[in-house]
């Protein structure tokens, strides 16, 4: 996920962040999403020790491929669905949870898979959540055609919708436009059915966004008025003052998903500062940090708890009573088996 200020907004302020900051030298490489070396996120940790040094990906493909080909880093932030690959591919060790003092207030739904914790350890911290939904142009289109995710197939909107370049989110809305609300034992005829949906509205799509920058830009313009995307891309629309809604109730639901941290094997640098680190995004101020700066809620609830309802419905990160295709882990094969069917059909096939 990308975050809502620029890129280079956000470099220059953690470079000037680090550069009051005092303590030891800093021994940790954090990879990371593009944007996410926001220092509010960990303040406790730039305190003590200065700025981690970050190497950045745009999608969990592309990071799990990075690593996997013998990049070196110390922590890195996948979203749910990818913990198995790394597990099956040696690539992590468990993280000692005696030593996160938050862990405990980490939302149960967020841990309860043996994918994430079983009898060898906890492999996965999870740190932030957030929807993946229906962004609108309100002066273009009337929120009676966003009633139903089959506006993204609704011919009136031909070449003036994105889809997001991501397997997952592109799938969870093929699954759920079909009837799908969980993706954990999709049938063969289930996930035939989907691809053919996302073909049909392949037809539709202008571009395939991957930096939500880009796409406030393109509605903006006026290029795009329909989008499938995050509550990032909507706070990044909205202070580039398009007039933008974020629907998250239609009548076949929408998406949920959720990221966190991963401990690397064999990592370069300091184990001690990376659990400085991790412990400093689980702290209270840094999910206000992360609902400011992202529209994000953090998985851990009693940081969430001190944050109005009020700031958390304007950053859509509300609870909503609706249908829920949440982003859980699946199986890797099948997973494979959608980022190659994905390609085929953002190429026409």
């Amino acid at each position: 996920m990308t975050k809502v200020k620029t890129l280079l907004t956000s470099t220059a302020a953690a470079l000037a962040f680090a550069s009051v900051a005092h303590g030891e030298d800093v021994n940790l490489t954090v990879f990371d999403w593009a944007g996410f070396e926001e220092p509010s996120l960990i303040t406790s940790f730039i305190a003590k020790h200065g700025m981690p040094t970050y190497a950045f990906f745009g999608d969990d493909d592309e990071a799990f491929q990075k690593v996997s080909s013998g990049f070196k880093a110390d922590v890195a932030h996948p979203c749910s669905q990818m913990v198995q690959k790394y597990r099956d591919a040696g690539l992590i060790e468990p993280w000692d949870v005696s030593r996160i003092p938050e862990y405990a207030n980490i939302a149960p739904r967020f841990k309860d898979s043996k994918i994430f914790a079983d009898e060898a350890g906890v492999w996965y911290i999870p740190t932030d959540y957030a929807y993946t939904a229906i962004a609108y142009n309100t002066e273009k289109v009337p929120a009676e055609d966003v009633a139903s995710l089959q506006v993204f197939v609704n011919p009136k909107y031909a070449g003036k919708i994105s889809l997001p370049d991501n397997t997952d989110d592109a799938f969870s809305l093929a699954y759920l436009a079909t009837g799908v609300s969980d993706w954990t034992n999709v049938t063969d005829a289930q996930f035939t059915a989907a691809a053919a949906w996302l073909r049909q509205a392949h037809q539709n799509v202008k571009t395939y966004w991957v930096d939500p920058a880009e796409l406030a830009q393109l509605m903006k313009s006026g290029e795009i008025d329909i989008s499938w995307n995050w509550n990032d891309a909507v706070a990044n629309m909205r202070s580039e003052g398009v007039p933008v809604a974020f629907q998250r109730s239609p009548s076949e639901g929408v998406s949920s998903w959720f990221c966190g941290y991963v401990n690397f094997k064999d990592a370069p640098g300091s184990e001690d500062q990376a659990y400085d680190f991790i412990n400093a995004w689980l702290e209270h101020d840094s999910a206000k940090g992360l609902l400011a700066n992202f529209g994000y809620a953090s998985a851990n609830d009693a940081a969430l708890k001190d944050i109005p309802l009020a700031d958390l419905k304007a950053g859509d990160v509300d609870p909503i009573d609706t249908t829920l295709l949440a982003q859980v882990p699946i199986d890797p094969g099948f997973r494979d088996k959608m980022v190659q069917e994905f390609e085929l059909i953002k190429s026409g096939f």
